[in-house]
């Protein structure tokens, strides 16, 4: 039998005796994918209800973007950033003008993006702010998830991320998410930033109390600190704006965007924002073999066109509101509590019912990708293409499953 007449079970074989277990993923193997739907090896189709952590907000193999890669693919792909490429500069001129901001750091991962967030604020500290050497501290808010390298884990509050990595990056200082009280108690003169989330995800699609990001943005202003989004799973269109700050109206100084900048194709991030911090790094500094590399801003050119509609944004408010009025009739039958903005929901399961990982596995069988997060939590996020008919097939699946 040849490898693409296998059948899931070789594939999962193959997975389980080679690859590393750091991932738990349902056991279902797959092999094409277009819009929100997706097929595996053995010809089942599934509903996509969680698009790639939000990577995939225009779909699988979206045409826009599929036909600027494959164009490129048939130009030059990478010249690292020892040479220019003529479409580096107009990626970044797009992208800082769509997002409002001055400057671009292209970059690969999101974790890469909060990296580089992490270098630049910390060097805003010491030749801008004159906190002295060595010595500035960076705020970060519980449940935070920005990544899983050893600096991003040390400001981590999940033990399962931390064990035995230790030893930890010093410099930073925890405050409960969505106490404004408990942030502003941590501010002192050596602050260089505040780094959080709009929307935690990992998390559980967490939305903090009306207000707090307002408060947090004054807190920086307060204290001349900067104030660092990640965006990189509530950006994009995600919640109905174009960025989850937006709902308040709030500007942060730097964002990190990565997941749907790389179109569901590549990773491509980035770290927008002021030119007085983003100006600060020189010639050796920081870097990246293949950051900004041409076919990584060929397809991120494309996604700054989609966005530049506000389609994506419509949809996203719209069906998300249908989202979240559905799931919510489902609270007090199977369901504690539905949280989150635009097509973007953490259901958190009742007790006495499945667990996530119980109802991830259901909505499988029933044809729906799902997957859980903190135990009892369903993480819901589908491409922003779905149709409205195919959202209420994915809440219907959950609404059996939640009720059995």
């Amino acid at each position: 039998m040849t490898m693409t007449e296998s059948r899931a079970a070789d594939f999962l074989a193959l997975d389980e005796h080679y690859s590393a277990h750091n991932y738990h993923p349902l056991d279902v193997v797959i092999s094409e994918g277009e819009g929100a739907w997706v097929t595996d090896v053995e010809g089942k189709r599934y509903l996509d209800f969680l698009a790639g952590y939000s990577a995939l907000n225009f779909g699988h193999r979206n045409p826009a973007l599929t036909e600027a890669a494959i164009a490129q693919l048939g130009k030059v792909t990478l010249t690292s950033r020892a040479f220019h490429h003529d479409q580096f500069g107009p990626f970044c001129q797009e992208l800082a003008e769509l997002t409002g901001t001055e400057m671009v750091l292209p970059m690969n991962s999101g974790a890469e993006a909060v990296e580089s967030a992490v270098k630049l604020a910390r060097k805003w500290a010491y030749q801008v702010k004159k906190v002295p050497q060595d010595g500035c501290e960076i705020i970060v808010v519980g449940e935070n998830f920005h990544g899983r390298t050893t600096t991003i884990i040390s400001f981590s509050t999940d033990d399962t991320a931390r064990a035995d990595f230790g030893p930890f990056t010093p410099g930073f200082r925890v405050a409960k998410y969505g106490d404004i009280d408990e942030l502003a108690a941590q501010f002192t003169e050596r602050t260089a930033a505040v780094l959080i989330e709009p929307i935690q995800g990992e998390a559980g699609v967490v939305v903090p109390p009306a207000g707090y990001l307002t408060r947090v943005r004054e807190l920086c202003d307060r204290s001349g600190a900067l104030l660092i989004a990640d965006e990189i799973q509530s950006g994009l269109a995600r919640t109905g704006t174009l960025l989850a700050l937006d709902h308040e109206g709030v500007r942060a100084d730097l964002y990190t965007l990565g997941k749907a900048l790389g179109g569901g194709i590549l990773p491509v991030s980035a770290v927008v924002g002021s030119a007085d911090v983003l100006g600060l790094l020189k010639p050796g500094e920081h870097g990246s073999t293949f950051g900004g590399n041409p076919l990584a801003c060929a397809v991120g050119r494309a996604v700054v066109g989609l966005l530049r509609t506000g389609e994506f944004q419509e949809r996203s408010t719209r069906l998300g509101a249908h989202l979240h009025a559905r799931l919510g009739e489902l609270v007090g039958s199977g369901v504690a509590e539905v949280r989150g903005r635009g097509l973007w929901a953490g259901v958190d399961l009742a007790p006495g019912g499945p667990t996530g990982r119980e109802a991830s596995q259901a909505l499988a069988q029933r044809g729906v990708l799902c997957k859980e997060t903190h135990g009892n939590t369903l993480r819901i996020a589908p491409p922003l293409v779905i149709e409205e008919a195919d959202l209420d097939r994915g809440i219907d699946a959950v609404a059996e499953v939640v009720g059995t």
